[in-house]
C-alpha cells in the first residue's frame, strides 16, 4: 500500500502494477479490465455523498489537463447562480483559477502562499468575482512556499487551519488541486470533507484514477479520517468508440462504489473560447452540452447544502 513519507510525497504502491498489463483494442475491448485499485474501492469503506451536506470539496486528479480548474470555475458558479455562497480556493501555482475571471495571476500582490506562510489571513486575499461566488488566488509564488513548507510542524494542515477564518461565510468551499500528489494536493484533501474527480474519457487518465482512489484512502488512515469521494465527473468526453469504452466500463467496474455522474462534460472549443474571455461557461455559451452538465451536477450538490 501507498504511504505519505515523512517529507509529504507519495510512494506508489505495488498494487498498481496489475493497471500496467491492461491492453487496448477495438470496440469490443474489456478496458479496464485489470483495473484492481478501484475494484478495491469497496474493501477501504469509501462511500458517496449522496444528497448529504458537503461543505469543502476538493477537485482533484494528478493528471494535467483532466479540467480540474474548468470544472471548479464552471461548478463553482452554477452554485452561486443557485444562491449558495461559494468560495474558489486555488492550491495551484499555476493561477488559473484567477485567469479563468480575467484576473491577471502573476500581478496578484495578495494570493494563497501569504496565507499558507502565515503573513496574512484567507479572508484578506479573497476577491469576489461574481455575486455569491469569490476567489482566493494563487500564483507561482506558491511554488516557492511549498518547497518549504517540508521542514515546518503539521504542514499538511497549513491549508484546513486557514479554511477556519472563513468557512461560516460560505455553503460551500471548492478546492482547485494542482496536477500532482505532492504537499499541495496533501494539504488539499486534509482539509476537504469529500473529493470529486474529474476524469478524462481515456486509458492513462482512467490509470490515474485508479491511483488516486488509493491516495485517497491513504489519507482518510493516515490524515483525514472523514474524507469521502463525492464521485467521478466524466469530462472532455468525446465521440470516439475508446471514449465511450472508457467511460463504459468505468461504470461497470464501479458499479455502487463510486458514483460516476450523468451527463458527462463533453469536448467542446468553447469551454476554452470562455477561459479566454474571463467567463464562465454560463456566460459564454449556456446551452450547450457541457453547460448543462455542470447546472445538474451543482443542482445535486446545492440540494444537499
Amino acid at each position: 500500500m501507498s504511504r505519505i513519507s515523512g517529507k509529504g510525497d507519495i510512494v506508489n504502491s505495488d498494487r498498481l502494477q496489475p493497471l500496467v498489463s491492461a491492453h487496448l483494442g477495438h470496440s469490443n475491448v474489456q478496458i479496464l479490465k485489470h483495473l484492481d485499485v478501484l475494484t478495491a474501492v469497496s474493501q477501504f469503506n469509501t462511500i458517496l455523498c449522496r444528497g448529504g451536506v458537503v461543505l469543502t470539496l476538493a477537485i482533484s486528479n494528478q493528471k494535467g489537463g483532466s479540467a480540474k480548474t474548468t470544472t471548479a470555475i464552471n461548478l463553482g458558479a452554477a452554485i452561486a447562480i443557485l444562491g449558495k455562497r461559494v468560495l474558489l480556493v486555488d492550491t495551484d501555482p499555476q493561477g488559473h483559477l484567477a485567469e479563468g475571471f480575467g484576473l491577471p495571476a502573476g500581478a496578484l500582490e495578495r494570493e494563497l502562499s501569504l496565507v499558507l506562510d502565515g503573513k496574512l489571513s484567507l479572508p484578506e486575499i479573497i476577491i469576489t468575482v461574481r455575486p455569491n461566488l469569490d476567489l482566493a488566488p494563487s500564483n507561482i509564488k506558491l511554488s516557492y512556499l511549498e518547497a518549504s513548507l517540508f521542514a515546518r510542524h503539521r504542514r499538511e494542515d497549513k491549508l484546513k487551519n486557514a479554511l477556519a477564518a472563513a468557512k461560516n461565510n460560505y455553503d460551500i468551499i471548492i478546492i482547485d488541486c494542482p496536477p500532482s500528489l505532492g504537499l499541495l494536493t496533501v494539504n488539499a484533501l486534509s482539509a476537504a470533507e469529500s473529493v470529486l474527480i474529474p476524469m478524462v474519457c481515456d486509458f492513462y487518465t482512467m490509470l490515474g484514477v485508479g491511483l488516486l482512489l488509493e491516495v485517497i484512502e491513504e489519507m482518510r488512515v493516515e490524515l483525514n479520517p472523514s474524507l469521502r469521494i463525492l464521485g467521478i465527473l466524466p469530462t472532455r468526453l468525446n465521440r470516439t468508440i475508446h471514449a465511450r469504452e472508457v467511460l463504459e466500463r468505468t461504470k461497470l467496474e464501479l458499479k455502487d462504489r463510486v458514483k460516476v455522474f450523468e451527463p458527462a462534460v463533453n469536448e467542446s472549443v468553447r469551454f476554452k473560447e470562455a477561459v479566454a474571455a474571463g467567463k464562465t461557461i454560463f456566460e459564454h455559451a449556456p446551452d450547450i452540452k457541457g453547460a448543462e452538465a455542470y447546472r445538474n451536477l451543482a443542482k445535486e450538490i446545492a440540494d444537499g447544502l
